[in-house]
């Protein structure tokens, strides 16, 4: 049996990948700084780690998870991420450098702590954002998710032939959080939305556990959009 190992899983898209690859026959590593972390790699009968992906000590728990396991990891999924949105003007130095430290330095650092553990043929997938493209309020945001989609591409060329690194870029995913917006901007965004419904997890998932197979053994550095159609604009 393989590995897979997905970081931001307690909840939401996240833990909707660990679903998905627990399914596909992975035994599952799930790694959250939430403590919800517990009870939802429970419902998985997957092994999990309360960790900062950020910090060294974090990285290391991960590393000795996986090492201890006793099965090769397959497929990373770097999904881990922070939001810390404020108008560009008000935005600050310490804000704009956690949530790029983070989103784009622990998906980087993580990735190059966990590669030689990777079996080869292995797959890496980093979850970035339609956001990449800009959005007003989240200047740090997207431009750690642009670095995701950079270093994206970087690594697949690092890491072959051995691994193959991909990326999924969601649009507007229907989560908790999206669900308490205000009912008028769900559905202006929405209405934005060739395929008129906002995502859910579950379409994430899907896309993920298809670049981590072997069905995919021919696609790396390429970062596919799971946004219902709307890419851009």
């Amino acid at each position: 049996m393989t590995t897979a190992l997905v970081t931001g899983s307690a909840r939401g898209i996240g833990f909707a990948i660990a679903r998905r690859l627990s399914t596909a026959g992975h035994r599952i590593i799930m790694v959250d700084l939430n403590p919800q972390i517990h009870d939802s790699a429970a419902t998985l009968d997957a092994v999990p780690i309360q960790a900062d992906i950020s910090t060294i000590e974090g990285r290391d728990a991960i590393k000795d998870a996986v090492r201890s396991s006793g099965q090769t990891l397959k497929v990373l999924v770097n999904n881990a991420g922070i939001t810390r949105d404020a108008l560009i003007g008000d935005m600050t130095e310490e804000t704009f450098r956690l949530v790029t430290r983070i989103n784009l330095g622990g998906c980087f650092e993580l990735t190059s702590a966990l590669a030689p553990y990777m079996v080869d043929g292995g797959g890496v997938v980093n979850i970035g954002s339609r956001a990449h493209l800009g959005n007003v309020g989240q200047f740090n945001y997207a431009v750690s998710k642009a670095g995701v989609v950079g270093l994206t591409r970087s690594l697949a060329l690092a890491y072959a032939p051995r691994l193959r690194v991909n990326g999924v870029a969601p649009g507007f995913i229907a989560t908790d959080m999206t669900d308490a917006m205000p009912a008028h901007v769900r559905e202006r965004i929405i209405s934005r939305i060739p395929l008129q419904r906002p995502g859910r997890p579950d379409d994430i998932a899907g896309a993920v556990a298809w670049l981590g197979s072997d069905n995919a053994r021919y696609v790396t550095g390429q970062v596919v959009y799971c946004c219902g159609g709307r890419s851009h604009g």
